[in-house]
């Protein structure tokens, strides 16, 4: 029998990173979702209810195409609440650098949503969703640094204005729950949603192809 194919609806290095580390064989298939669209269809709604939605609407977008017939779709979105607001991602260096300035020293929580679509039969499930976050403490940082770290540019394209994978894990001091989670997608989490598929994920191990 043939091991089932799982393909991640988002080109982020990041995530298809920790599965090619993880063992977990994929595909990448970028989402073209509004994500500003369909937040502001949304209405009020939380930050991790935020994640939640952003992830599921990259799953369909990306389920919904012929050639993800046969396959299982994850699709991720992690959306970091500070003070009780959503911080997505900053685009802008102001933004960014005010952003960071506000967190130093202090905490907020990344939430990443995952949702899972089979699309193993012609009438692809709706899916099924789950969340995974973790308390982020963040050192003190000094002006130069915040300013050092936004030139580098990482800031600027994820959620938060921060990563704990790369430049921004120096100012990082601890991570309260899954840090796959903080990197944009938790493994255990996947797990758990393709066990609820009949799939587990060691039938995923070892497949990825270059």
């Amino acid at each position: 029998m043939n091991s089932p194919q799982l393909i991640l609806a988002s080109a982020s290095p990041a995530r298809t990173a920790l599965l090619r580390q993880a063992g977990v064989g994929h595909r990448i298939q970028a989402s073209s979702v509004d994500e500003d669209a369909v937040t502001a269809a949304a209405g009020q709604v939380t930050p991790a209810q935020t994640a939640l939605l952003l992830a599921r609407a990259k799953a369909e977008d990306v389920a919904a195409r012929p050639e993800s017939a046969g396959s299982l779709v994850i699709g991720c979105d992690s959306v970091f609440e500070f003070d009780g607001l959503p911080y997505g991602k900053p685009h802008e260096a102001e933004v960014a650098r005010e952003r960071i300035g506000q967190m130093s020293g202090r905490s907020g929580v990344l939430h990443t949503g995952h949702w899972l679509i089979d699309c193993r039969t012609d009438a692809a499930s709706p899916g099924m969703g789950a969340l995974a976050s973790a308390t982020v403490y963040f050192g003190d940082m000094s002006a130069a640094e915040i300013d050092a770290y936004v030139a580098t540019g990482e800031p600027l394209e994820v959620a938060g204005s921060f990563t704990l994978d790369s430049l921004g894990s120096a100012f990082i001091e601890r991570v309260d729950g899954d840090p796959h989670a903080v990197v944009g997608l938790s493994i255990s989490t996947l797990r758990a949603l393709l066990r609820e598929t009949g799939v587990s994920i060691t039938e995923l191990w070892d497949t990825y192809k270059e």
